[in-house]
């Protein structure tokens, strides 16, 4: 049993105390056993293990709802001759290139890269789109290996395409459905499956078919939809239908399902994610840095659609991204007073949501049966703080790097900045291996 307390303590919980100037709670195993004050808890848990939040904001654990562990290597890489005019050759001339050469170890280093860098900045849980077209099989289960041991919890699928022939594409669909059928057989509240694919200007209808027939209903997708616009192109100008539409037409829909980005959707697409109850994920960074434009968040919100927040791996601090969402909402609208509820929510409230529909326990709150998902913040506020502007120190005061303490499943996995259970440096040396290898078949012998 831990009491972790001594902090500032939102809860997130509407049906409790959602502040505490001075609080803490109690885990008993994977789950809060108890929420109150320092004083009130170290009296009824005497012999609970106690772990000082040293004053700092108590609160529960971030969820990154669209992230890839693939990319995680690609820090600080240039790629001879990659010099992107749009979208497709973005795609093709990096992130295809680098998971087209991602091996298993290599798949391992980029999975234990991203994972670490989330503990660090207190997220508990992750939503991975994996793909590793240089080596497919037994991939979901080494990115899963690695987030059982290291802490995390994660919902894992595979990125099935046509980009690299049909035999991949298959293989893709095997790996998805290899990976449900081991969860199926060994449930956990750590670890969840989704089928992945990605944008539909990949997936042919044969293919769509593969994907269903193996899934069989059991789980939701988790697919990439009108990101760019060559997207919505090749949907209109191949199949007579936009790519929501072509969803529908293939029973991908539904309230299991996750759609990443859906920037370039129009007012019947809206209401047929709305009326299926679909969820959509936000990653707006990624969107800008892509060049590919901002997602219609408040229509979205506007057509009751379940909304959660993502990176797309171009970071792995929410509390970064929540900001960014909420600017590019306001520069969208060009209205400065906007954003503001729609941002929090995707993040503080969605995102839990989202997660429980995928099956995992009650997360995102700090109550009693809730999971042990706790994170401390290193934040001294030099305004006041309290229940009626937390939301406003996290847009304009906190980060991710400010992440002190963070627990999962009522596990320590980092305290005080130290990670616990990890050879941060021995691991970190290892990865920086792979990371040459992979940018010397990038690049050749000269990387």
């Amino acid at each position: 049993m831990i009491l972790l307390a001594n902090g500032k303590l939102i809860t997130r919980d509407p049906d409790g105390p959602g502040y505490l100037p001075d609080g803490g709670v109690v885990a008993d195993g994977d789950k809060l056993a108890a929420v109150g004050t320092t004083a009130e808890l170290k009296a009824r848990y005497p012999q609970a293990e106690f772990v000082d939040a040293r004053g700092g904001v108590i609160m529960p654990g971030l969820i990154n709802a669209h992230t890839h562990i693939y990319s995680a290597l690609a820090r600080g890489l240039s790629i001879r001759g990659y010099a992107p005019t749009n979208f497709y050759e973005v795609l093709d001339g990096q992130w295809w290139n680098i998971d087209r050469h991602l091996d298993l170890a290599a798949t391992r280093a980029s999975d234990q890269a991203l994972v670490i860098d989330s503990i660090k900045q207190g997220v508990t849980t992750i939503f991975d789109h994996h793909a590793s077209f240089g080596e497919i099989a037994g991939s979901l289960a080494e990115i899963a290996q690695v987030t059982r041991d290291y802490g995390l919890r994660a919902c894992l699928c595979y990125e099935v395409s046509d980009r690299d022939g049909e035999d991949k594409a298959i293989a893709s669909v095997q790996e998805n459905k290899d990976f449900i059928d081991w969860c199926e057989k060994n449930p956990s509240d750590m670890l969840k499956p989704l089928f992945g694919g990605h944008a539909l200007f990949t997936i042919s209808d044969k293919t769509f078919e593969r994907m269903a027939a193996a899934n069989a209903g059991r789980v939701g997708y988790h697919i990439h939809v009108s990101e760019g616009t060559n997207d919505v192109f090749d949907s209109l100008q191949n199949y007579g239908r936009r790519p929501v539409q072509r969803l529908h037409d293939h029973g991908i829909l539904g309230p299991k399902t996750i759609l990443g980005h859906c920037i370039h959707v129009n007012t019947a697409e809206l209401e047929l994610i709305a009326r299926t109850d679909t969820m959509v994920v936000n990653n707006p960074e990624s969107n800008m840095a892509n060049a590919v434009g901002i997602s219609p968040v408040l229509q979205l919100f506007a057509h009751g659609i379940l909304v959660g927040l993502g990176t797309d791996a171009y970071t792995n601090d929410m509390l970064e991204s929540v900001k960014v969402a909420l600017l590019a909402q306001r520069h969208l609208a060009c209205l400065p007073g906007v954003g503001w509820q729609e941002a929090t929510t995707m993040l503080f409230s969605n995102n839990a949501r989202m997660a429980r529909r995928c099956g995992f326990p009650e997360l995102g709150v700090l109550r009693p049966g809730a999971a042990a998902d706790v994170i401390v913040m290193d934040y001294k506020p030099f305004t006041p703080f309290g229940a009626e502007n937390i939301d406003g120190h996290m847009l304009f005061g906190m980060t991710g790097r400010q992440c002190q303490t963070t627990m999962v499943a009522g596990k320590i996995l980092m305290q005080d900045r130290e990670l616990t259970g990890i050879d941060e440096a021995a691991v970190n040396a290892q990865i920086v291996e792979v990371s040459k290898k992979l940018w010397g078949q990038l690049n050749g012998p000269e990387a």
